[in-house]
C-alpha cells in the first residue's frame, strides 16, 4: 500500500491519497497522470493491468487500487 502512496503522491502534491475517495471520478487527477500512474504500477508490482481491470472503481482510491494490484498479484 506504502508503493501505491508513493506513486500517487508522485503524482499530484496537497492531496490526502490515505484517504482521498474519487480520485479519477472527482477528476483530482487527470488523464495524463492516469496513464503514468497505470505504467508506474504495473513496473513497480510487476503486473499488467488488462482491460478488464481499466475501470474508474479500480482507480478512485488508494484503497482500490491496492486490492485490484493484490488481486492481478494473485492472478
Amino acid at each position: 500500500m506504502e508503493k501505491v502512496l508513493e506513486i500517487l503522491n508522485s503524482l499530484k502534491s496537497g492531496v490526502d491519497f490515505a484517504s482521498a475517495e474519487g480520485i479519477v471520478t472527482n477528476k483530482i487527477i487527470d488523464s495524463i497522470d492516469i496513464a503514468t500512474m497505470i505504467a508506474r504500477i504495473e513496473d513497480e508490482f510487476d503486473i499488467e493491468i488488462t482491460m478488464e481491470y481499466m475501470e474508474n472503481k479500480n482507480f478512485d482510491s488508494a484503497q482500490a487500487i491496492w486490492e485490484m494490484v493484490q488481486d492481478l498479484q494473485e492472478a
